[in-house]
């Protein structure tokens, strides 16, 4: 008798064994296994049908249960490797924001979207997160508390962008869709939809504003044309044109005075605002523009060590640098001017939103391979951490939390103290460590 099961558990197994071997015609050998076995002559014909399938059931049943556990051992096994490359600074009590990374779980994951997430964007004072889909829809979350707060009904077609914005104390959401407008919500009035701006001749594919505290709203189009907005009258005040391509993306500059677009062309294109002249040409995509950004000035002791100058550019000078994203699979880190810096290669398929973190430190990318990149500005744009387990499907936008616009609001950091003693002429923005993503399984995730 086996030592492992008891009495009635090897009677079980007996009589499955007969059971299978009489299912499969095998007459001879479960008439000698029976003998040997001394089943009783009680498990008859009826009974024996009792027992079929059994064994086989059991046995696929172990082959998951094996499968399980090795991808049990294998997220395990992940998760000893995040925590070991995690600084001691990020695993003490006192968290260091400089080195904040998104870990490979989110803190909550957004259902209610019935078709892919687009766009996302944080309010710049409360904790409430925007999302935007192929749904027509948007819906405004509370992303602390994990709460639905409402779902803002008016575009006709998918919402393609999202931006808040506006006057200090007057804050606006401004969002854009393949509806060909421009749509602008007043949380303070309950997301009233205050005011619907039409110019363009195509799908709007992107807004924001010009800076965080202006009334100057910036669109692009896949009519190939820039729309610079007044959004306390609607009027338009300004429209570029880029050489007929579909626009993808436009960014601006901290200070307002520069854009940086991307597109259908390949190429990306820095305008000066006020002369609406295009100043230069970045060339090198093998594949359409999805993504630019400029760098922060927090970011320039990095980019310059990148770019082989002997001292980062004044902080006071807004567009030194420009991060890229494109269908080719690559990320390409530029001088304003012109010179292609660094081409970051890691992600397998379209690379669909880039942001920095606020520290300067590291660039952050999300693309259709379903993985979040970190990369590290400080190490010549090594990735340092990769996120694979937490999308199911194409990851498409990425916001970091509210970070403040005030001049003297400062962080401590290891980046900014010295033994708790502030470093000279350290100047970091106050900011939170949180992420959001948009993903084509429709959830958004909030990573804090």
């Amino acid at each position: 008798m086996s030592q492992i099961l008891t009495t009635r558990q090897a009677e079980e197994l007996h009589k499955s064994m007969v059971a299978y071997l009489s299912s499969i015609n095998a007459s001879k050998s479960s008439e000698t296994l029976r003998e040997e076995l001394q089943i009783s002559d009680s498990f008859d014909d009826a009974t024996c049908k009792k027992y079929e399938g059994l064994l086989e059931k059991k046995w696929t049943g172990i082959v998951r249960l094996q499968k399980k556990i090795m991808d049990l051992e294998s997220t395990i096994a992940s998760l000893h490797a995040e925590l070991d490359s995690t600084a001691s600074t990020s695993r003490s009590k006192k968290q260091d924001p400089a080195n904040w990374l998104p870990g490979s779980t989110p803190t909550h994951t957004f259902e209610s979207h019935r078709d892919a997430i687009t766009c996302v964007a944080f309010h710049p004072v409360f904790t409430s997160l925007a999302s935007g889909s192929e749904d027509c829809t948007i819906k405004i979350w509370d992303w602390e508390l994990g709460e639905l707060e409402r779902t803002l009904k008016g575009h006709l077609k998918a919402v393609s962008s999202l931006d808040f914005g506006g006057q200090k104390g007057h804050t606006l959401l401004a969002s854009c869709s393949s509806d060909l407008t421009v749509k602008l919500w007043d949380p303070s009035k309950d997301y009233a939809n205050i005011r619907t701006l039409s110019g363009h001749d195509h799908s709007v594919s992107a807004v924001r504003f010009l800076t965080p505290t202006e009334n100057l709203l910036v669109s692009a189009s896949r009519d190939a044309s820039i729309r610079i907005w007044d959004v306390s009258t609607g009027f338009c005040v300004k429209v570029i044109k880029a050489n007929g391509t579909w626009i993808r993306d436009v960014s601006a500059s901290f200070d307002g005075k520069w854009l940086v677009s991307g597109g259908r062309d390949q190429a990306v294109t820095v305008w000066e605002v006020q002369s609406a002249e295009a100043k230069a040409a970045l060339l090198g995509h093998e594949n359409y523009i999805e993504c630019c950004e400029f760098a922060p000035p927090v970011s320039y002791e990095y980019l310059a060590t990148l770019a082989g100058l002997a001292k980062p550019p004044p902080a006071s000078s807004s567009s030194e640098f420009i991060v890229t994203g494109a269908r080719d699979k690559t990320i390409k880190i530029w001088e304003s001017r012109g010179r292609l810096i660094k081409t970051l290669v890691g992600h397998d398929n379209w690379v669909r939103g880039l942001v920095f973190h606020p520290s300067g430190k590291y660039l952050i990318s999300v693309a259709d391979d379903k993985t979040i990149r970190c990369w590290d500005l400080s190490q010549e744009g090594r990735c340092v951490k990769t996120i694979d387990t937490s999308h199911g499907h194409f990851i498409s936008c990425i916001r970091w939390g509210p970070i403040s616009t005030k001049t003297n609001a400062v962080v401590e950091t290891s980046e900014t103290t010295t033994n708790g003693v502030p470093k000279k002429g350290t100047a970091m923005p106050a900011f939170q460590c949180v992420i959001a993503t948009g993903c084509a399984d429709s959830c958004v995730r909030v990573f804090t």
